[in-house]
């Protein structure tokens, strides 16, 4: 969440900058907040001063009593002052109980780099490789998966409904494969820890990094045990440092883990629901980076390499967008979407979102970290980024390398991991 301090200080500047988000009333909202904070404040320093003044007036009682002397005029004072203390009391509690409230739902502020805007203002930093060339017109991955016998879209409908697939045969075993490739890449050579996590979360855990309550409507979650199906690894890697003071010498923390994703994808109705390009439950890899508030910029700009190196491997065009206000995350300050080129269904497909939250999470997760011969603490800073998220990348794996046979070549730097270079009918 936002440091309320930002809110007093300058609560016309936030409210400027939460408006380039394009979110209706928001400046009103910040406003509002730094108005209550106000009135709190007040009402908490007059309960402070007349919590000091009958301290030393029962102090003063006390003495006149034990000298024999009359103390009921003062014992009587102190009952108004008292009860004039339980209200303040209240008025507090009601204010802080309101304003962690609104704090929960206004969204970070976003990095003066990005531009104003919703998606059309979304920027294209740089581009890698040129989109393939056919002597044949390339068919999209749902024809191909079917035709190979890899991919059972029916399956999934007769299973769990629309928005759910199935993979068969060396379909299931591509997807495997490639997450074992990817985390282990990170982990050899960019210096990762795995972690494998839990995929139900407690309330508290989603409220950490922003998906509660905002996305409240766009997540699953079993009532019966109060559990949420994580729609990123994100949210249980970030949360294991959840109420902790970090040391300062141990930062940056890197993690890499692999998850399902749960989504209900409630706001996408009608949306991309082809074969697997738009989907309820989807694997990835995730990168989750703790970081100094002095570092996380150039950490950024790292682990959104670190991303695209997975690409440049795999020979797959692609492009680095950074996103404008508009279409930012709700708790990221900063984006860069990595999006691949698929030839089959003709789309630039988003397969990764590199971010940086700056204090943001830490501060809702009260993630913390404490320098070198220093007595007081800071929030960390938190970053993530997909490295990368399936199954949008099978598809342009499949529709890049698919041949006039309709067999998929695979590129060789991914075959020792699969045991496998071709995919042919039958799967």
């Amino acid at each position: 969440m936002l440091d309320i301090k930002a809110l007093r200080r300058d609560p016309a500047g936030v409210g400027a900058a939460l408006e380039r988000r394009g979110e209706e009333g928001i400046a009103g909202l910040v406003a509002e907040v730094a108005e209550r904070d106000r009135i709190r404040r007040e009402a908490l320093g007059r309960a402070n001063d007349l919590k000091a003044l009958r301290n030393r007036v029962s102090k003063r009682i006390g003495e006149a009593k034990r000298r024999g002397g009359d103390a009921r005029a003062e014992i009587a004072r102190m009952r108004e002052v008292g009860a004039e203390i339980a209200e303040l009391d209240a008025r507090v509690a009601a204010a802080d109980a309101w304003i962690a409230e609104q704090l929960a739902v206004i969204p970070n502020l976003p990095d003066e780099r990005v531009p104003t805007g919703g998606e059309e203002a979304n920027e294209i930093v740089r581009g890698w490789g040129r989109p393939p060339e056919f002597p044949f017109t390339p068919r999209p991955h749902w024809e191909l998966g079917e035709s190979l016998g890899i991919l059972d879209l029916a399956a999934g409908v007769r299973v769990s409904g629309s928005g759910f697939f199935m993979l068969r045969g060396r379909g299931a075993a591509l997807q495997r494969g490639l997450i074992n490739w990817m985390i282990g890449l990170h982990a050899a050579e960019r210096g990762y820890t795995e972690l494998r996590v839990p995929y139900l979360v407690r309330e508290s855990t989603m409220t950490g990094t922003g998906q509660l309550p905002k996305f409240a409507d766009e997540s699953y979650v079993t009532p019966r045990d109060g559990l949420w199906l994580i729609p990123t690894a994100e949210v249980p890697v970030t949360n294991i440092h959840r109420g902790e003071i970090l040391r300062g010498d141990t930062l940056p923390r890197k993690y890499v883990a692999y998850s399902p994703c749960f989504r209900r994808e409630a706001g996408a109705a009608g949306k991309d629901t082809r074969g697997m390009l738009r989907v309820h439950q989807f694997d990835k890899v995730e990168l989750v980076r703790f970081e100094r508030p002095e570092a996380s910029a150039a950490a950024l700009e790292q682990l959104t390499r670190d991303a695209c190196r997975i690409l440049e491997l795999l020979g797959l065009t692609y492009r680095v967008v950074l996103l404008a206000s508009g279409d930012l995350g709700f708790s990221a300050s900063l984006t860069y979407d990595l999006e691949v080129w698929a030839p089959g269904v003709e789309q630039w497909l988003e397969v990764s979102s590199c971010s940086t939250f700056t204090d943001y999470q830490a501060r809702r997760a009260n993630i913390r970290f404490r320098r070198a011969q220093s007595s007081g603490t800071e929030f960390v800073h938190t970053l993530n980024g997909s490295a990368l998220a399936l199954p949008r990348l099978m598809v342009a794996l499949l529709e890049t390398y698919q041949q006039e046979d309709g067999s998929v070549r695979l590129p060789p730097v991914v075959a020792p991991a699969l045991g496998f270079d071709e995919i042919g009918p039958g799967g």
